[in-house]
């Protein structure tokens, strides 16, 4: 699912603009990104919509974004499918859903419609400008305060009756799981192996026993189901 933008280098950034479209019906919150994204400097060239339409006018009509940042809640917006929706009409416009909604269903459903990413609306600056440039280097990105508690690894599992999501999770080691958080950071195999002192092979190991565990094909399926799982850990303990 990553993609490779050539106008955008991975560090640093080209000199070619960079298009961005701020789609969000709070004016006070489209200038607080307008503020935040000038770190990108003289190159930047912001454009903003309010609504759904406006969105899909400006996608129609220009076609050299660099990036959508796009809010879930907007006027006209029809949920993941408006998403899924944007993706056919620009597909080569990479799409950030910035939401006030954290949960990990609500995350799933963004990628799975096609967005490079999810922002919540709590993030930090810091995290936000972080965010924007993995997915600009081709990268999709996750917030990892999705991950941030998992279980312990002998700590038992909550029985679903069929053999839930949080029993995969405790059949994670320790490792699986300082890789697992790592990846949801947007790490790669190497960066990994640095972080936790193992060898790239290892690394990939892990990864794919991890894939084996959730049943799943690629790497950021494994994390939106680890998050999901821990949602859903959280709710039966509740």
């Amino acid at each position: 699912m990553e993609q490779s933008f050539s106008r955008v280098g991975t560090s640093g950034f080209a000199d070619a603009p960079l298009r961005i479209l701020l789609a969000d019906d709070h004016a006070l919150f489209r200038a607080g990104l307008r503020h935040l994204l000038k770190d990108f400097g003289d190159r930047l060239q912001i454009e903003e919509a309010h609504n759904y339409d406006a969105t899909v006018t400006r996608l129609s009509q220009v076609d050299d974004f660099d990036l959508l940042l796009l809010d879930l809640n907007m006027p006209g917006m029809s949920g993941m499918s408006a998403v899924e929706d944007l993706c056919a009409l620009a597909p080569d416009v990479p799409i950030i859903v910035i939401s006030v909604r954290e949960t990990a269903d609500d995350v799933r459903r963004a990628i799975d419609a096609g967005a490079m990413g999810y922002i919540p609306k709590s993030s930090t600056p810091e995290v936000m400008m972080s965010a924007l440039q993995l997915v600009l280097s081709g990268g999709i990105y996750l917030p990892p305060n999705l991950l941030q508690t998992l279980p312990a690894a002998n700590g038992g599992s909550t029985q679903n009756g069929s053999g839930g999501t949080d029993d995969q999770l405790a059949r994670l080691t320790p490792r699986q799981r300082d890789v697992l958080r790592l990846l949801a950071q947007g790490q790669s195999n190497k960066e990994i192996a640095d972080v936790l002192g193992l060898a790239p092979g290892t690394v990939k190991i892990h990864i794919s026993r991890i894939l084996r565990a959730f049943k799943v094909h690629n790497r950021t399926q494994a994390v939106i189901a680890a998050a999901a799982a821990l949602d859903e850990s959280k709710t039966e303990a509740g």
